[in-house]
């Protein structure tokens, strides 16, 4: 089947309900890819076959409540969740990572879950790490919604302009699209797993130190 005949035969309410689920999912703190769904939703929406007004509205919405779940959920289980994660998890919730996203939150406050949204691994850790941390609802509700808000919205904006201004050469250069998301999606998990390699050798170089220089003062 043609590209555009499987898009045009796919149920806009199932797209609709599988961007917010993924995302929300995605939010929440489950590795899925949220970005790829977003980009996919937005191409659909330039071939009729959905709303943008509908993708945005779906995927904000996914965000935000994927976020809110997870802030409840690290809230309650502490960074013991994290520990037990990482264990189950390693390439996901592994100490590097673990450290990467909590020097984020040092630097960036509230913020990090505005800019975490737009970092992939980040994008993951953001809504139970700000719980587990007990950041203050309200300042993690401002950074969720307004973060959902431009992400969300502003991809779905970004693709659907693209989209629209190559329609004539879409359906032959439509993969291409979902090529650069993956690429783009890729890109951030591979700046993020560089940066926890390097916070994790920090770690392991300072705790070496501390232990030759508890051994030297017991010599």
């Amino acid at each position: 089947m043609h590209i555009d005949a499987w898009i045009e035969s796919v149920p806009p309410g199932a797209v609709y309900a599988l961007v917010g689920l993924i995302i929300g999912l995605e939010s929440l703190g489950i590795p899925l890819p949220g970005e790829i769904a977003l980009v996919t939703a937005s191409l659909m929406a330039v071939k009729g076959v959905v709303s943008p007004v509908g993708v945005a509205a779906c995927a904000i919405l996914g965000a935000i409540i994927g976020d809110s779940i997870g802030y409840s959920i690290g809230r309650k289980g502490g960074k013991p969740l994290f520990e037990k994660l990482g264990r189950k998890f390693p390439k996901h919730f592994g100490p590097s990572h673990l450290a990467t996203a909590e020097r984020s939150f040092q630097k960036w406050g509230m913020w990090a879950v505005f800019f975490g949204r737009f970092i992939a691994l980040l994008r993951i850790f953001a809504g139970p790490l700000a719980g587990a941390l007990k950041m203050p609802y309200w300042k993690f509700l401002i950074a969720n919604v307004l973060g959902g808000v431009v992400w969300a919205g502003g991809t779905t904006l970004l693709v659907y302009k693209v989209g629209k201004s190559i329609e004539p050469w879409l359906a032959r250069f439509s993969w291409a699209g979902l090529a650069a998301a993956v690429l783009i999606g890729g890109l951030s998990a591979w700046v993020m797993k560089r940066r926890a390699a390097k916070t994790h050798a920090k770690m392991e170089a300072e705790e070496a130190a501390a232990a030759a220089a508890k051994a030297s003062v017991a010599d």
